[in-house]
């Protein structure tokens, strides 16, 4: 597959509901080639604009940016949620089921080393979801969640 197609797929695989507003987040990382190849390459983020100490990505339709900082990252926070320690802070985005799916095939086809393995939480109750951590080189956690349906998000 080519890089164009492969990309092109990726868009449509991963499309962002028309109705929300993209946001913007801006993290610390330690080296740019390494968020060049952990975003762009594993997760397939077209780049934006950069410069020599940034690098934009499109998220999933959101605008992720990397910043350097050599001091970058210092995580200790955990939370207990549903048998698993959560990583805090942490930042993701909410797929379809079958796009979760394919990124869960997608990084362990990539050797990605996750914090909590792909699994299905609150599995039964409001709010069931296909949940996924790791870690980007930089030490930023990542949470990938996948619902069958999206109304589930605040479930309660």
């Amino acid at each position: 597959m080519s890089k164009d197609s492969s990309s092109a797929e990726a868009e449509s695989t991963f499309s962002l509901d028309e109705s929300l507003s993209p946001f913007h987040l801006a993290i610390p990382v330690k080296d740019l080639s390494e968020s060049r190849q952990f975003y762009g390459e594993i997760f397939g983020c077209p780049e934006g604009r950069s410069d020599s100490t940034w690098v934009d990505f499109d998220f999933f339709g959101h605008q992720l940016v990397c910043h350097v900082d050599p001091k970058a990252i210092n995580r200790s926070i955990e939370n207990p949620v549903d048998g698993h320690q959560v990583p805090i802070p942490h930042f993701g985005i909410v797929l379809d089921m079958n796009s979760w799916n394919e990124l869960a095939n997608r990084l362990r086809n990539h050797k990605v080393e996750f914090i909590i393995e792909p699994y299905i939480r609150f599995k039964g109750q409001p709010g069931e979801q296909g949940t996924m951590f790791l870690e980007d080189p930089s030490g930023n956690a990542i949470e990938f969640k996948g619902f069958r349906d999206r109304s589930g998000l605040f479930a309660k």
